[in-house]
């Protein structure tokens, strides 16, 4: 059956459920690839990705006060581009979140079970989609506690490593190895930590008074966000270094180790796990809300549409996608998911960006969009070539299925506002 979901969840709630998607997994994972990018540049490549964010999560907030439904910028690229934009936004944020849970899953396999990730990871993500499916409160219970245990650990670390004698300031500053492509490219791939806001923004249909609710829930989730992030990374830089930073695959961990302060280490690694289980909470949750709206469209079967009587969740949805995730995390690798991921994500909030601009002609709204839609094209097209060509080929199989239905149902004609 098909049905209206139920709108519980304040700003509070709104606010956890962000950051659970942000202050994830990401910032025990990224710093590393970004640092092989940027070198020493890697501070201007973290204020870059949080400002390209910034406009994104701006313009999101402007739409989802306009258009508060379920499915983010697949409803407004819709209502304010036409129906083919509405279809390639809602196409690249499925096809990038979904490598996204799949990497947020391989990193709790890493972390809990080293040698054995898939397993683990396929498991974890089995877990979270039946719990998703007992209904969006539990979801955002949970998710409250491995905010606050993770927010905890990363503040705690981070001072233990600023405090440490290990600790040099003069590695903060940028050398001779920075270059604009490769501070580019960081950004990009740290932009993959700071797309958590996106899961306030799909749940529009379940937030009260969402016209009030969102907009104040996404600017405030992602200023903790980037406080949390630039604090942890001066830490790790200052410890380790760009060119030892670059090296590391777990950052955190080999950082507390370089500093002399072994007991935090196990914690780390328990943040670790607790972090990437957030993320990937609030990643089923916002890949099952876009797919919701899309097939309410007929974009998707039919049946994804489905609304449990009890649960008023969408059931059919979130077990599809948890599916499908399950099925990528039993086969990608990590730093190929967060290149994919973070190219149909930039090109997501490319197409929100765009729609903003069509809301108005005040300054305020049109520097936003404007820097925003600029600043995320040119992020995607600065990643790895290897994650540009994938990514590409993706959305034109997107393209490809949307035309083939367009011609055999005589839809998708709506192209414009």
């Amino acid at each position: 059956m098909t049905g209206e979901l139920r709108r519980g969840l304040g700003v509070f709630d709104a606010v956890v459920i962000g950051l659970g998607a942000m202050v994830g997994a990401g910032i025990f994972v990224a710093p590393g690839s970004a640092a092989g990018a940027a070198g020493s540049g890697l501070l201007i490549g973290l204020a870059l990705a949080g400002g390209v964010a910034y406009c994104n999560a701006m313009s999101s907030a402007r739409l989802a006060a306009v258009h508060p439904a379920s499915g983010g910028t697949y409803v407004y690229a819709r209502e304010r581009l036409g129906d083919f934009w509405g279809y390639l936004a809602g196409w690249a944020f499925v096809v990038g979140k979904t490598a996204s849970c799949a990497a947020m899953a391989l990193t709790v396999g890493a972390y809990a079970w080293p040698g054995r990730e898939h397993a683990v990871a396929v498991a974890a993500v089995v877990a979270l989609t039946a719990l998703n499916c007992t209904g969006v409160q539990k979801s955002a219970r949970v998710t409250r506690v491995v905010v606050a245990v993770v927010l905890g650990v990363l503040v705690a670390v981070a001072v233990v490593l600023l405090s440490s004698g290990a600790a040099d300031p003069g590695r903060l500053a940028p050398g001779g190895d920075v270059t604009a492509g490769g501070v580019l490219q960081a950004a990009g791939l740290l932009f993959f930590a700071f797309a958590g806001y996106a899961r306030i923004t799909t749940l529009g249909e379940e937030v009260r008074d969402p016209a009030r609710t969102i907009p104040r829930a996404v600017p405030l989730a992602l200023g903790i966000a980037l406080v949390v992030y630039a604090g942890v990374v001066v830490a790790l830089l200052s410890v380790l270094g760009a060119g030892a930073l670059a090296q590391a695959s777990a950052p955190l961990a080999e950082a507390v180790e370089a500093a002399g302060v072994p007991w935090p280490a196990p914690v780390v690694r328990v943040a670790a796990v607790l972090a990437a289980l957030g993320s990937l909470l609030a990643l089923l949750l916002g890949v099952s809300r876009t797919a919701l709206a899309m097939a309410r469209d007929g974009r998707l079967p039919r049946t994804l549409a489905a609304v449990h009587p009890r649960h008023r969740v969408p059931h059919h949805a979130e077990i599809a996608v948890g599916a499908v995730a399950a099925v990528v995390a039993a086969t990608v690798d990590v730093r190929g998911a967060i290149g994919f991921s973070s190219f149909g994500v930039l090109v997501y909030y490319t197409l929100a960006n765009a729609s903003a601009w069509t809301l108005g002609s005040r300054l305020a709204v049109r520097i936003t969009a404007g820097a925003g839609l600029a600043g995320c094209l040119a992020l995607a097209f600065a990643l790895p070539a290897s994650s540009v060509l994938a990514g590409t080929g993706a959305l034109a199989v997107g393209a490809v299925l949307y035309a083939v239905r367009a011609r055999h149902t005589g839809t998708g004609r709506n192209d414009g506002p």
